[in-house]
């Protein structure tokens, strides 16, 4: 589904260009095979060696994100700049700006960098999230579980990813006591307390936008998590068409909101009664979209590609359904029986190690189109 609204279009970076990624992951370096097939090369600048998106690029910038010399030569060497995880230093994404166009924004990383700004923004466009509080020391902590009660999740404010950086709080032994315990194992920085929801469904919506403005919707998708990490996305996910569009158009306008360019990922979870809430914004290609790299034309890293450069986006329909299994640690020691499977499409991510609750790779089963 394709929407258009009218905002200033951007100047269009032709193929032969350099696209810089900042990040070194595994979205980096679909977002480079993406690239690529486009006719750009891509530049990495990470602080690890041998990386799963250096494995793929054209050159490559190994250093510390605080590295003021090694940022300016990184800007000097390519054309357009994007990030492949959203906890790139602010600094250091600034900095970048300043030389070389920068998409998704600085602007937009410091609201989706921070899990209480991300809430308020949602909140202020009258979406709905769990009850949620700031907190800032034990005493506020107490209060917000006085106001909130428990059940609840103690989040830190920033670098949460995968499940990190969490604690749940479960009444048992007086509220002092849990708040004390929550506090000092989320490392006493600031955080945000988080109602816990009794949801029915997760749910995502990935979308990418130009820079003139475009939105380009992938079906809302059903995910499915274990210990905090993506196991399952099942496209589309089972909801009525109606909670569907209402799902497109909460991440569209978010997107408007934050005057977006690129892939983002919106969050939700579906309650019993049929509401949508909004749980957190992910400001890159997401793990839920890797099935569109078989399920659509246009995969979600080809999209970014063309919004990052100012092209038009393509479709977002997808010729199949899809069920995609994330390869957790030791999950990806099956490869030779995904490669045996003909109706397996297996992704790898070149990591060397394998380690519990890393992600090593995904695998996508198609199914024929549903209604």
């Amino acid at each position: 589904m394709t929407v258009e609204s009218e905002t200033k279009p951007g100047q269009a970076i032709a193929p032969g260009a350099t696209i810089g990624i900042m990040g070194g992951g595994q979205l980096g370096r679909m977002t480079a095979l993406a690239a690529a097939e486009l006719g750009y090369r891509t530049h990495v600048f990470t602080p690890e060696a041998n990386s799963p998106c250096a494995q793929v690029c054209a050159a490559e910038t190994v250093a510390q994100y605080e590295d003021t010399a090694a940022l300016d030569r990184f800007a000097d060497a390519v054309d357009v700049v994007t990030i492949e995880f959203e906890n790139v230093p602010l600094e250091a994404a600034r900095r970048v700006a300043a030389k070389r166009p920068f998409h998704p924004s600085p602007d937009v990383l410091a609201v989706t960098q921070v899990r209480s700004a991300e809430k308020t923004l949602v909140n202020r466009l009258g979406f709905g999230t769990a009850p949620w509080a700031p907190v800032s020391d034990e005493a506020s902590l107490a209060a917000a579980l006085e106001q909130i009660g428990q059940p609840a999740i103690l989040k830190s404010d920033r670098f949460g990813y995968d499940g990190k950086g969490q604690v749940r709080i479960v009444a048992s032994g007086g509220v002092e006591i849990a708040a004390e315990d929550a506090w000092t194992r989320i490392g006493r920085v600031p955080s945000v307390l988080e109602g816990f929801v009794d949801f029915a469904l997760e749910i995502s919506v990935v979308l990418a936008r130009g820079q003139d403005g475009q939105v380009a919707c992938y079906t809302p998708v059903a995910n499915r998590h274990v210990a905090g990490i993506l196991a399952e996305t099942i496209a589309p996910a089972a909801v009525g068409v109606e909670l569907s569009a209402e799902a497109v158009r909460i991440a569209g306008e978010i997107a408007r909101a934050l005057d977006y360019v690129g892939v983002l990922a919106v969050e939700m979870f579906v309650t019993g009664d049929g509401r949508l809430l909004v749980n957190e914004l992910a400001p890159r290609p997401h793990n839920s979209g890797h099935w569109t790299i078989d399920a659509c034309p246009r995969s979600q890293f080809e999209q970014h590609v063309r919004a990052v450069c100012g092209l038009p986006l393509g479709s977002s329909e997808r010729h199949s359904d899809a069920t995609m299994l994330n390869l957790i640690g030791d999950d990806v020691l099956r490869w030779r029986d995904y490669f045996a499977d003909p109706s397996a499409h297996l992704h790898l991510y070149g990591k060397e190690e394998v380690r519990p609750g890393r992600k090593m790779g995904h695998v996508t089963f198609l199914r024929p189109l549903s209604g």
